[in-house]
């Protein structure tokens, strides 16, 4: 199951990436995370690891690699997400002051599940939408 969100954020793209590129941020953005934990040293590089908590919509421990870091245009992410198997791609375009951020999620349902996974699609769609906003709303503040 694939899909893609569009958002511009009126701050500029390196501001932008250096906040998604520390994934121990996403708890503040991600209503169905609670905690996000760097388990390799260094800044965030091609080969960080992390283990995040996700408690929406069941409890789950989940683990995210940086596969792909070109600075202030494109982060990759491979993990779990609810135990799918997940590929996350955050693309940056500068567009004068603002960033134009394009999320794209491949998870890779098995089993029963890909029976209802074009119901299960709309909905991730539009709580990964919610998340974006939320990231949007607390990079413009002051």
């Amino acid at each position: 199951m694939k899909f893609t969100n569009t958002i511009t954020i009126e701050r500029p793209a390196d501001v932008v990436f250096a906040y998604l590129a520390n994934l121990e941020n996403i708890p503040a953005w991600n209503y169905a995370i609670t905690e996000t934990h760097q388990l390799t040293p260094g800044p965030p590089a091609v080969g960080t690891r992390y283990r995040q908590t996700r408690t929406i919509p069941t409890h789950a421990e989940e683990s995210l690699e940086i596969t792909e870091l070109i600075p202030n245009q494109k982060l990759t992410i491979n993990g779990t997400l609810n135990s799918w198997p997940a590929h996350l791609t955050y693309t940056l375009h500068p567009t004068g002051n603002a960033t134009t951020l394009t999320n794209t999620i491949d998870l890779h349902l098995q089993g029963p599940l890909t029976l209802v996974a074009p119901l299960a699609r709309t909905q991730i769609k539009s709580a990964v939408a919610k998340n974006l906003a939320t990231l949007k709303q607390h990079l413009e503040q002051p």
